[in-house]
């Protein structure tokens, strides 16, 4: 793969931070204002998403998580501490398993280590869609499941930027991306991971309910759990309270 569209902002210790399935780096735009002041913040476009190529072939989390590493690696800037939100936060749990030293810690938020077959047949259903109508067909759902309905009344700029982001992309590198999203078994390489982690539920999240966040802070030995009062995307929903909850454990780790 060709090197991954970012950016780099602040200084101090290096937070990457990786977006959520049919967003882009701007996802953090406020958890990046809120910690630039003392982290070297760097945020990037997953394959296929934003300013980042797509590549040609199939893809599963084991890629984005490589794709990882080799930001990490060209960055020269030794292990970091890496935090992701949905899609964003599987690629944390791939990352910590097949590429321990690459990061110091893991913030994981708003994910899951794995799905039952009735979710993948959802994810199926949502693939052949936009296969056939494009993006566009499924941007309302997506914009429903990522943010409170409270969220979506009041900040209707925010709103349209990021269905805006979803709608840009390409439908055949979404399709492929959900399939990597539905086929992991993050859960059987999950305990072998020894970085410390913090593991962030949405309260409100109908996407990932907090039920796959205790799974997956109970597969990861020493791993912490907090709950944070939002749907599905957090970080833009509470984006200070993401910030301070990501800040706070940095501190302890």
């Amino acid at each position: 793969m060709p090197a991954l569209h970012s950016i780099i902002e602040g200084q101090g210790p290096v937070i990457v931070l990786s977006h959520a399935l049919g967003c882009d780096l701007h996802m953090w735009d406020e958890v990046a204002a809120l910690l630039k002041d003392r982290y070297t913040v760097v945020r990037y476009d997953q394959r296929g998403h934003g300013r980042s190529p797509a590549g040609e072939a199939a893809f599963g989390m084991q890629d984005l998580a490589q794709d990882a590493a080799d930001l990490i690696e060209r960055l020269g800037r030794g292990p970091v501490h890496f935090a992701g939100v949905s899609m964003g936060g599987m690629t944390a749990q791939a990352l910590a398993a097949r590429h321990p030293g690459a990061v110091r810690s893991i913030t994981i938020a708003n994910s899951a280590a794995r799905y039952d077959e009735a979710a993948r047949q959802g994810w199926q259903a949502r693939i052949d869609t936009v296969r056939a109508q494009g993006v566009a067909a499924i941007a309302d759902g997506a914009l429903q499941r990522w943010l409170s309905a409270d969220f979506i009344a009041r900040h209707p700029e925010r709103v349209a930027q990021m269905r805006a982001a979803l709608v840009q992309l390409a439908p055949e590198p979404y399709a492929r991306a959900c399939a990597a999203v539905a086929g992991i078994a993050l859960h059987k390489t999950n305990p072998s991971i020894r970085c410390p982690a913090l593991v962030l539920g949405g309260t409100l999240d109908a996407a990932t309910p907090l039920a796959m966040s205790e799974e997956i802070a109970a597969g990861i030995p020493g791993a912490e759990l907090a709950p944070i009062e939002a749907a599905h995307i957090s970080c833009v929903e509470q984006p200070a309270v993401f910030a301070q909850l990501l800040d706070g454990f940095i501190q302890r780790a």
